[in-house]
């Protein structure tokens, strides 16, 4: 079975196929704007997408570049240029590589310096790490309820809670109508936010393996091993999605669900209009014509 997935963006989703992506956002007069994208073949296709940790570690870089692609063309059509970016993505890196840097800061490295600072009352190296761990917990929901205090954040959670709707009715083998979707969850077992805290959890355990060595050795193994972490973590959310019908699993994954309140909102029927055409985009049986090339509509 193949998993389909995606992105809110601003005023819009963006829907991951097999061999596309489609970014579906809302325009200032009410329309529908839509770009369609191939995917790399070889990534996510090729034997990395078959090879595990190995994938998880090369997908998430990509799909954080597609991301951010997703984000910029919603931007364009909000604020009325629409033009397809001639870079072709080339760009990106940079971009992709300063989201990464300051992710590391934010949520391993600020982490580690409390922690540290916390050093003399903290006897042995296991409460260190599970303290580190939990200021990283606390560090990311603050983050969250942060970013959701900006209007046009609490928009993009509506249209994150009409992407997983779509991909729930979906799933379910449900009509994509707005009605029919919006009676499917908010929750999805596949969500990001759940990965993140998945990242969380991993880390206490990796971080422990390591003890409390030397300051300069704590902040580069916060560094080097995260791509380890982040592909544990991608692992097990394949795992939890796979054998998400059995009880024990629902009962592990039931905390992750609870944390995509925090970055989920009940949409209205236009945001899921415009997931659902995001995704009917990308589904096989629904191919719109040219749509192997990039394109607007």
């Amino acid at each position: 079975m193949f998993y389909y997935g995606g992105q809110a963006v601003l005023e819009g989703v963006m829907m991951r196929g097999r061999d596309r992506i489609a970014v579906a956002v809302r325009r200032p007069d009410s329309s529908i704007a839509m770009m369609t994208e191939p995917l790399d073949p070889r990534i996510f296709s090729g034997a990395i997408a078959r090879t595990p940790f190995l994938r998880g570690i090369v997908m998430l870089w990509e799909m954080m570049s597609l991301g951010i692609k997703a984000m910029a063309y919603s931007a364009r059509v909000l604020s009325g240029e629409e033009e397809q970016d001639k870079s072709g993505g080339s760009g990106l890196g940079p971009t992709v590589a300063l989201s990464l840097a300051f992710s590391v800061g934010l949520f391993f490295l600020l982490p580690l310096g409390v922690a540290s600072l916390a050093d003399p009352w903290l006897p042995t190296d296991l409460l260190k790490n599970g303290f580190e761990g939990a200021v990283r917990l606390g560090v990311l929901v603050l983050y969250i309820l942060a970013i959701g205090r900006i209007p046009e954040i609490r928009r993009v959670f509506g249209y994150h809670g009409a992407e997983h709707k779509t991909v729930n009715a979906y799933e379910a083998g449900a009509e994509l109508t707005p009605r029919e979707v919006a009676r499917y969850s908010t929750r999805h077992p596949r969500c990001g936010t759940g990965f993140l805290l998945f990242v969380v959890l991993v880390s206490v355990f990796v971080f422990a393996l390591a003890g409390w060595p030397s300051w300069w050795l704590r902040i580069l193994s916060r560094i080097v091993l995260v791509p380890v972490i982040a592909s544990i973590a991608y692992e097990l959310i394949r795992l939890g999605a796979r054998y998400y019908h059995l009880t024990p699993v629902r009962l592990l994954l039931a905390p992750s669900l609870a944390m995509q309140g925090l970055t989920t909102r009940e949409p209205d029927e236009g945001m899921l209009e415009v997931a659902i055409t995001a995704l009917e985009a990308v589904l096989p049986e629904r191919v719109p014509q040219a749509a192997a090339a990039p394109e607007l509509v």
